[in-house]
C-alpha cells in the first residue's frame, strides 16, 4: 500500500521491473516462484492505484487486491521458499507450508462468502473484511510468510524475513495512526533483496572420493 494512486502506480511499476530482473537472473528453475514474487507485489500495487481512483468501495479492483494480499500470498511465499530451500532445510518448512495452506483456504473461503470493502483513511487505504478469529488468521499468515523466510536455511532469505517482519510492524503502526502507508517502500526494499538473492551463485555440492 502507498499513500496515493500515483505513488502506488509508480512504486508498483518499479517493483514489477525488479521482478522481471529477478526472473531473468534466476539460475535454477526451482527458484522461479520466489524470484517472481516482486512481479506479484508490483501488480498488487498497480491494482491498488485503481482502488484509489475508485475512491475505495467494493469493486473488482478491491476484490483483486484482497485476493492477492490474503489467500495468494499466504500460500505463495511458503511454497516458493520450500521450492528454493536446500533439502536439509525443508523439514523445518513443513509447519509454515501447512500454516500457509490452511490460512489461504480460510481467507479464500472468507472472500468467497463475505464482501470486502476499501475505505480511504487519511493517507492510507483500509480494507474491511469480517472474518472469524482474525487473530488466529494473522498468526497463521505471519508463520507462513515471515516464518518460512526465517527458517529457509538461506542467508539472503533470512534477512528478507527480518525485513518483512519489521516492515509489517512499522506499517501496521503507521496505518493505525492513519498517517501514511509505507508498505510500498518495504516491498521495494524486499524486492531489491530478492534481486540480490536471485543472482547469487548456488553453492556447489562436492563429494570427495577415497583413493585406492
Amino acid at each position: 500500500m502507498c499513500w496515493s494512486a500515483t505513488a502506488d502506480l509508480a512504486a508498483g511499476s518499479a517493483v514489477a521491473a525488479i521482478g522481471v530482473a529477478c526472473v531473468v537472473r534466476t539460475r535454477r528453475v526451482r527458484d522461479l516462484p520466489l524470484a517472481a514474487l516482486p512481479l506479484l507485489l508490483g501488480a498488487h500495487q498497480i491494482i491498488e492505484s485503481a482502488v484509489w481512483h475508485a475512491n475505495g468501495g467494493t469493486g473488482p479492483a478491491t476484490v483483486a487486491w484482497a485476493v492477492i494480499a490474503l489467500p495468494v500470498l499466504a500460500l505463495w511465499v511458503p511454497l516458493g521458499v520450500w521450492c528454493a530451500a536446500p533439502s536439509h532445510a525443508r523439514r523445518w518448512l513443513v509447519l509454515p507450508l501447512v500454516a500457509g495452506a490452511a490460512t489461504s483456504a480460510a481467507l479464500g473461503y472468507g472472500l468467497a462468502v463475505r464482501p470486502v470493502a476499501a475505505q480511504i483513511r487519511g493517507h492510507t487505504l483500509g480494507y474491511v473484511l469480517d472474518l472469524p478469529r482474525p487473530g488466529l488468521l494473522v498468526a497463521g499468515y505471519l508463520v507462513a510468510t515471515v516464518g518460512s523466510l526465517l527458517l529457509s536455511g538461506d542467508r539472503w532469505l533470512r534477512w528478507l524475513g527480518v525485513l518483512a517482519g519489521v516492515g509489517a510492524a512499522v506499517c501496521a503502526a503507521l496505518w493505525r495512526l492513519e498517517f501514511i502507508s509505507t508498505w510500498c517502500a518495504f516491498a521495494a526494499v524486499c524486492s531489491v533483496v530478492l534481486l540480490g538473492w536471485s543472482g547469487r551463485r548456488p553453492t556447489a555440492v562436492t563429494s570427495r572420493t577415497a583413493g585406492p
